[in-house]
Protein backbone atom coordinates (compact mmCIF):
# COMPACT_ATOMS: atom_id res chain seq x y z
CA UNK A 1 0.00 0.00 0.00
CA UNK A 2 1.40 3.59 -0.31
CA UNK A 3 0.77 6.99 0.65
CA UNK A 4 0.76 10.33 -0.90
CA UNK A 5 2.71 13.52 0.52
CA UNK A 6 1.20 16.32 -1.38
CA UNK A 7 2.42 19.92 -1.04
CA UNK A 8 -0.12 22.71 -1.56
CA UNK A 9 0.08 26.06 -1.97
CA UNK A 10 -2.55 28.31 -0.12
CA UNK A 11 -3.54 31.75 -1.37
CA UNK A 12 -5.65 34.12 0.73
CA UNK A 13 -8.73 34.99 -0.53
CA UNK A 14 -7.81 38.82 0.43
CA UNK A 15 -5.26 40.88 1.22
CA UNK A 16 -6.63 40.83 4.89
CA UNK A 17 -6.87 37.14 5.09
CA UNK A 18 -4.38 35.68 8.02
CA UNK A 19 -3.78 32.14 6.65
CA UNK A 20 -1.83 31.25 9.80
CA UNK A 21 -5.26 31.33 11.60
CA UNK A 22 -6.63 29.24 9.07
CA UNK A 23 -4.17 26.45 9.90
CA UNK A 24 -6.35 25.07 13.01
CA UNK A 25 -9.51 24.88 10.74
CA UNK A 26 -7.45 23.02 7.58
CA UNK A 27 -6.33 20.75 9.93
CA UNK A 28 -9.99 20.25 11.59
CA UNK A 29 -11.69 19.76 8.36
CA UNK A 30 -9.54 17.23 7.08
CA UNK A 31 -11.25 14.07 5.42
CA UNK A 32 -10.55 10.40 7.64
CA UNK A 33 -7.30 8.82 6.33
CA UNK A 34 -5.80 12.40 5.76
CA UNK A 35 -3.56 14.90 7.75
CA UNK A 36 -1.43 17.75 7.53
CA UNK A 37 2.17 17.09 8.45
CA UNK A 38 3.58 20.20 8.18
CA UNK A 39 3.05 24.19 7.11
CA UNK A 40 5.17 27.19 6.35
CA UNK A 41 4.27 30.75 5.26
CA UNK A 42 6.06 31.70 2.40
CA UNK A 43 6.01 35.49 0.91
CA UNK A 44 3.97 36.32 -2.12
CA UNK A 45 4.19 40.64 -2.61
CA UNK A 46 3.85 43.11 -0.54
CA UNK A 47 3.87 41.84 2.93
CA UNK A 48 1.14 38.96 1.31
CA UNK A 49 1.84 35.54 2.31
CA UNK A 50 1.01 31.93 1.05
CA UNK A 51 0.53 28.78 3.70
CA UNK A 52 2.34 25.67 1.73
CA UNK A 53 1.29 22.76 3.42
CA UNK A 54 2.31 19.43 3.15
CA UNK A 55 -0.68 16.30 3.46
CA UNK A 56 -0.52 12.79 3.88
CA UNK A 57 -2.97 10.85 2.12
CA UNK A 58 -3.84 7.60 0.83
CA UNK A 59 -3.19 6.92 -2.93
CA UNK A 60 -6.61 6.29 -4.11
CA UNK A 61 -8.89 7.20 -6.36
CA UNK A 62 -10.88 10.71 -5.69
CA UNK A 63 -8.41 11.25 -2.40
CA UNK A 64 -6.85 14.31 -3.96
CA UNK A 65 -10.21 15.80 -4.72
CA UNK A 66 -11.67 15.24 -1.36
CA UNK A 67 -8.32 17.38 0.37
CA UNK A 68 -8.66 20.10 -2.35
CA UNK A 69 -12.16 20.15 -1.17
CA UNK A 70 -11.58 20.32 2.39
CA UNK A 71 -8.96 23.22 2.08
CA UNK A 72 -11.44 25.29 -0.06
CA UNK A 73 -13.96 25.27 2.66
CA UNK A 74 -12.03 26.97 5.11
CA UNK A 75 -12.95 30.77 5.80
CA UNK A 76 -10.12 32.42 3.92
CA UNK A 77 -8.65 30.17 1.23
CA UNK A 78 -8.73 31.57 -2.08
CA UNK A 79 -6.70 29.87 -4.85
CA UNK A 80 -4.81 26.87 -4.11
CA UNK A 81 -2.18 25.27 -6.13
CA UNK A 82 -1.05 21.58 -5.97
CA UNK A 83 3.27 21.96 -6.44
CA UNK A 84 4.14 18.33 -5.77
CA UNK A 85 3.01 15.53 -5.25
CA UNK A 86 5.16 11.63 -4.20
CA UNK A 87 4.66 8.49 -3.56
CA UNK A 88 5.57 7.39 0.09
CA UNK A 89 5.88 3.37 0.29
CA UNK A 90 4.15 1.79 3.62
CA UNK A 91 5.76 -1.87 4.83
CA UNK A 92 3.21 -3.98 6.13
CA UNK A 93 3.80 -5.94 8.76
Amino acid sequence: MARLIARIRILPAEAESNLEAAVGSIKGSMPEGMEMKGHAMEPIAFGLKALVGDFLLEDAEGQMDKLEESIRAVEGVGEIEVMNISRQSVKMK
